[in-house]
């Protein structure tokens, strides 16, 4: 297996083990589930760079890779989820969409059709990581003794609920657009697709 293929595997295989981590209640554990989860972010980065540089470009990592991002960042949703940060139904919502589109994508080069990703789900998935991010840190902080203390009032402010739900809104918003944009931009693509079977 070629090492970029290797690097989404890892990647995968991360994913529950930052989850662990994540929902302990230790403090230790928390500030590692935010390096394992850089970690996990930063072979994403890697294994792209390795593919297009050298040519390591492959059917199964065309697929894999984009899911396992998925993956990662489905488990972070849900892990906010499970310590009360956000709203299941949004996070149902984002994964559904991810997911449909990714499988969509990945199907789509199995049949060897091309189907672009846009510049507008490239944004999307910015602001996503962008807000998971600023939780993660903000989250791993607050539960961190030696940074909490004496800066309670700076993490209220910063974890307030009105910011991160409005926050969720509008991720959950452009989520679902930016989805149902990709399948009418690309519906005569996928009626070829889905029609070319019979």
């Amino acid at each position: 297996m070629l090492l970029p293929n290797q690097l989404t595997v890892l990647r995968i295989i991360l994913t529950p083990v930052f989850l662990f981590f994540f929902l302990s209640n230790e403090p230790v554990m928390k500030q590692i589930s935010l390096g394992i989860y850089i970690i996990a972010a930063l072979t994403d980065w890697y294994d792209g760079w390795l593919a297009r540089k050298f040519n390591y470009i492959t059917n199964w990592g065309k697929f894999w890779d984009p899911l396992a991002d998925k993956i990662l960042v489905s488990a972070a949703f849900i892990g906010f989820v499970v310590v009360g940060y956000v709203e299941l139904w949004m996070v149902i919502i984002i994964i559904l969409r991810d997911f449909i589109v990714t499988g969509l994508r990945g199907y789509a080069d199995y049949r060897e059709f091309s189907f672009p990703t846009s510049y507008y789900a490239k944004w999307k998935t910015f602001i996503q990581m962008i807000f998971l991010y600023y939780l993660l840190i903000v989250y791993v902080g607050k539960n961190t003794p030696a940074v909490f203390n004496g800066n309670e009032d700076i993490f209220s402010l910063l974890l307030k609920e009105k910011l991160l739900f409005f926050s969720m809104i509008i991720i959950t918003a452009i989520t679902f657009h930016s989805g149902i944009s990709y399948i009418y931009q690309n519906r005569k693509l996928i009626t070829k697709l889905f029609g070319r079977e019979n």
